[in-house]
C-alpha cells in the first residue's frame, strides 16, 4: 500500500494513487484536448476564412510567434511554481489561474473579427496555457516510489491520448461552427483542470525549506547565475538528449496531425464536411491505442524495468504510420496511420515524462524542468507549421510525411543515446 504521507519539509510531497491518477487523467486532457483542437481544426479553419490566400502563411506566423511565446512563459511558470508556497501547494494555484485565463482568450479567439485580434488573442492563449502545463506535470513526481513510471504512464497514456485524440473526434463536428467551437473548448479547460485540481487536493506546502543554493529570491542576477539555468552539456546531458528527442519526434506527430484538415482538402481533394469522418477514423484509431498504451505501459515498465528502449522504438512506428499515408494515399493509409502512429504515440507518452524524472540533471527544480520538457507538447506544434509550410511550398503536400518520417527517426535515435537510462 502507498504511503499515505503529504507533506514534509524539504522533502516532496507524496499523493496518494486513487486521488493522483483520476487528476493525471482529467488534467492534462482538460488542457491538451481543447489546444490540439483549436491549434489544428478551429484556428486553421478560421484563419482560411479571414484570409484565405495565405492561410498557409499565417497558420506559420501564428506558429512562429506562438513558439517564441511558449517557452518564454513556460519557463517562467515552472519557475514561480518551483518557489511558490500555499496552503494549496505549489502547483495548483498557477494551474487554476491559468485555465481561467486560457478560458478567456478562446473566447477571445471566437469574437475576433480579424487577423491581427485573432493573433493577440491567440498569444495571451500561449501564455495562459503553459502556467497550466508547467505546473501540472510536475504532479507526477507527487507519485510514491516505485509507481512513478505508472502516473507517468497514465498521464501520457491515458490524460493526453484523450486530450490529443479524444477532443478531435468531437471537434470535427464543429468545423462548420469554429467560433463556438473556440469558446466551448477553451471553457473545458478551465472547468476540466479545476476538478482535476479539486481531485488531488495537492497537500500545502507552506512548511516547505527553499535551499539556499536553489533559491531565486537568494541569487543576484548575474551572467554567472543565469549560466546555472541550463546546467552545461557533461551534466545535463541525458536530459538534452531526451528534450532534443521529444522536439524531434513531436514535429514528427504535429507535421501530419497539424495539417490534417489541409492533407484532407488540399491532399486528397476532400471537401470541409467529407473531412469529418476521416479526421474522426484517425483519431479513434489514435485513441483506442493510446488508451490501450496507458493502461499497459507504465505497469509494465515498472516491472520489467524497461523505459528507454520502448521510447525510441515508438518514434519508429510513427515514421512508419507516415510513409503509410505518403504511399497509399487513401483510406487504407488513413488506417495505417492511425494504427502505427496511434501505438507508437501511445507508448511514447506513456512513458516520456518518466524518462525525463530519472535524467532531470537538478532535483529541487522539478517544475522547471519537466516544464521545459513538455514544450515539446506545445513548442513542437509551433514548430512543425513554420517547417511544414517551407516543405509544401517547395515540394507539395506529400513532402510533410516524408517530413514526419525523418524527424521522428531522429528522434528515436537521440533517446536510444541516453546513457544514465540503460533499457
Amino acid at each position: 500500500m502507498q504511503s499515505t504521507s503529504e507533506s514534509t519539509a524539504g522533502r516532496q510531497a507524496v499523493v496518494p494513487l486513487r486521488r493522483l491518477l483520476p487528476g493525471l487523467v482529467i488534467g492534462p486532457a482538460s488542457w491538451l484536448g481543447p489546444y490540439i483542437a483549436s491549434v489544428s481544426l478551429f484556428l486553421p479553419a478560421m484563419i482560411a476564412m479571414l484570409d484565405e490566400d495565405h492561410k498557409i502563411e499565417l497558420v506559420a506566423t501564428f506558429a512562429t510567434a506562438a513558439m517564441i511565446v511558449a517557452a518564454i512563459s513556460n519557463m517562467i511558470a515552472g519557475a514561480l511554481s518551483d518557489r511558490t508556497k500555499t496552503r494549496w501547494g505549489k502547483r495548483t494555484p498557477w494551474l487554476v489561474i491559468g485555465g481561467f485565463a486560457f478560458m478567456l482568450a478562446m473566447i477571445s479567439a471566437s469574437l475576433a473579427p480579424n487577423v491581427p485580434i485573432l493573433f493577440a488573442a491567440w498569444l495571451f492563449g500561449q501564455v495562459a496555457l503553459n502556467f497550466i502545463v508547467a505546473p501540472m506535470v510536475a504532479w507526477i513526481d507527487m507519485a510514491p516510489e516505485g509507481k512513478k513510471a505508472t502516473a507517468s504512464s497514465v498521464y501520457g497514456g491515458l490524460g493526453m491520448a484523450l486530450g490529443n485524440n479524444g477532443f478531435n473526434i468531437v471537434a470535427a463536428m464543429l468545423l462548420g461552427q469554429f467560433r463556438l467551437g473556440f469558446a466551448i473548448f477553451g471553457s473545458i479547460t478551465f472547468i476540466g483542470t479545476l476538478i482535476a485540481a479539486i481531485i488531488v487536493r495537492e497537500p500545502s506546502n507552506l512548511d516547505e525549506q527553499f535551499t539556499s543554493a536553489s533559491s531565486a529570491t537568494k541569487q543576484r542576477i548575474s551572467l554567472k547565475s543565469l549560466k546555472t539555468v541550463f546546467p552545461a552539456w557533461r551534466i545535463g546531458r541525458d536530459y538534452y538528449l531526451a528534450l532534443m528527442g521529444k522536439l524531434c519526434q513531436g514535429i514528427g506527430n504535429f507535421a501530419v496531425m497539424g495539417y490534417l484538415l489541409y492533407i484532407m482538402t488540399d491532399f486528397m481533394g476532400l471537401t470541409t464536411d467529407e473531412s469529418t469522418f476521416p479526421i474522426q477514423l484517425i483519431n479513434t484509431i489514435m485513441l483506442v491505442f493510446g488508451i490501450a498504451m496507458g493502461f499497459l505501459a507504465g505497469p509494465l515498465s515498472d516491472r520489467f524495468n524497461l523505459l528507454k528502449w520502448p521510447i525510441a522504438f515508438s518514434a519508429l512506428l510513427l515514421g512508419i504510420g507516415a510513409l503509410g499515408m505518403f504511399f497509399l494515399r487513401d483510406n487504407g493509409g488513413i488506417i495505417v496511420y492511425g494504427v502505427s502512429a496511434g501505438l507508437g504515440m501511445g507508448l511514447w507518452n506513456s512513458l516520456d515524462n518518466y524518462l525525463n524524472l530519472r535524467v532531470i540533471p537538478d532535483k529541487s527544480r522539478v517544475a522547471f524542468f519537466l516544464g521545459v520538457y513538455n514544450l515539446g507538447n506545445t513548442l513542437t506544434q509551433a514548430i512543425a507549421p513554420v517547417l511544414a509550410a517551407v516543405a509544401i511550398g517547395i515540394f507539395g503536400f506529400s513532402s510533410i510525411f516524408l517530413m514526419s518520417f525523418v524527424f521522428a527517426i531522429i528522434g528515436g535515435v537521440l533517446i536510444a543515446a541516453i546513457r544514465s537510462v540503460r533499457r
